[in-house]
């Protein structure tokens, strides 16, 4: 997983509420054994739309998502944290999210902010105005070239798997060592979980 410490540049100013992880990547994307090329399906129904801000060329790249309430609701799919990735998004702002697409959120080294409404209104306002959106993980600021500033909260261990890029299998292995020094003596006080017994 990809270290973040930084987002800056430009960012989609969606708004909307309540947008489920179906309206993020549709079941039928869901076939795919790779998280390669999910982007193309993220957000189909709505890029279906002329006009949509997410095929506004003035978008293209940006790589922060300024969401409404409650994103990331329904079905508990990973691939719509992974097809947000493939749209190059590492930072979405919005006053809340569901629980589990937080969560696979940040296994996947994207960073949920979570602001008051207020907050989002304004920089929705920024973002329509194609102004760039500072997001700084170490400070855990939101800050706009007009001197706008806002603080978020995130957990202490979060900000540490996404500063130091680590998933569950890095956060694993930082541990290896005391694994296996557990296994090596486990193995020596229970030898008969390590030899076959007849039956």
């Amino acid at each position: 997983m990809q270290k973040l410490t930084n987002v800056e540049g430009r960012a989609i100013p969606f708004g909307a509420k309540n947008v489920d992880t179906d309206i993020i990547i549709p079941a039928k994307w869901l076939k795919t054994i790779t998280r390669d090329g999910l982007g193309e399906g993220a957000f189909e129904s709505i890029r279906a739309e002329p006009g949509n801000v997410f095929d506004d060329p003035a978008n293209q790249g940006a790589p922060i998502l300024i969401a409404g309430d409650n994103f990331g609701c329904g079905s508990s799919r990973e691939h719509a944290a992974w097809a947000i990735l493939d749209l190059g998004i590492r930072a979405v702002l919005a006053p809340s999210y569901s629980d589990i697409f937080s969560g696979n959120a940040v296994k996947n080294g994207i960073l949920p902010v979570v602001l008051p409404q207020e907050a989002i209104d304004r920089l929705l306002e920024v973002a329509r105005d194609g102004h760039e959106i500072n997001v700084d993980l170490e400070t855990q600021t939101v800050t706009t070239p007009f001197q706008d500033r806002f603080s978020f909260e995130i957990d202490p261990f979060r900000k540490h798997c996404l500063l130091n890029g680590l998933d569950e299998v890095a956060i694993t292995l930082e541990r290896q060592a005391a694994i296996g020094d557990f296994e090596q003596s486990r193995a020596g006080s229970r030898d008969w979980l390590t030899k076959g017994t007849a039956i």
